[in-house]
């Protein structure tokens, strides 16, 4: 079954202020659109059609650039639409991930600054990512273009929890070249409740808080 570009949990114009409801327009109808139509091309008649889109991306080495590129942008801002929310802003301290940041960056302070600073300084295209290792342990890190830390090729392997978009066309129409400013947006439509799912769901039993 080809993949389906999935529908947005919210409107377009959900989370203004702090991403315009034509950006989240073009973003979601054009750009991620394009990635899923192009994926599908991409895999038609070969061994990926039907295989889940981590499968593949766990293996991207074996594959063309293609679906190196349109396959993680399919995944990547499939999880980005679901990490926003208009009801975004701080976790709360009995979230588990919540626990999990203070026990792996020691404050969410210091994870803030962290995850700012890897979306600020990813030269270019890219993503800013949090994720959880195989120990358990929560990670940020940053990828170029469409690839993410699923892939075999990223210099830090793990599962993306939370994902930050600073492709431009990501925040161009609102922020122009004031990517600082789109980051610090970013904190106030984050979606704990679903970054505390995918956390959990990364090891589940892991974590005992």
């Amino acid at each position: 079954m080809a993949f389906q570009l999935p529908d947005l949990p919210y409107a377009y114009d959900a989370l203004e202020p702090n991403i315009d409801a034509r950006t989240m327009e073009i973003h979601h109808g054009k750009h991620h659109a394009g990635y899923t139509k192009k994926l599908n091309a991409a895999i038609e008649g070969t061994d990926l059609e039907g295989k889940k889109i981590e499968d593949i991306l766990a293996n991207i080495s074996q594959h063309s650039t293609a679906v190196r590129n349109n396959g993680g942008g399919f995944y990547n801002h499939s999880l980005f639409w679901e990490i926003m929310s208009p009801e975004g802003g701080m976790p709360s301290a009995q979230m588990n991930i919540h626990k999990a940041i203070e026990r792996d960056f020691g404050s969410f302070d210091d994870f803030k600054t962290a995850f700012s600073n890897a979306a600020a300084t990813r030269f270019g295209s890219g993503w800013a990512w949090l994720c959880v290792d195989s120990n358990d342990k929560l990670f940020v890190t940053s990828t170029p273009n469409q690839d993410n830390p699923l892939m075999d090729v990223a210099d830090q392997q793990g599962t993306p929890i939370l994902g930050l978009d600073v492709w431009e066309h990501a925040y161009y129409l609102n922020y122009q070249n004031r990517r600082p400013d789109y980051i610090q947006a970013f904190f106030n439509v984050i979606n704990w409740h679903e970054v505390t799912k995918r956390y959990n769901d990364a090891n589940p039993g892991a974590s005992d808080f």
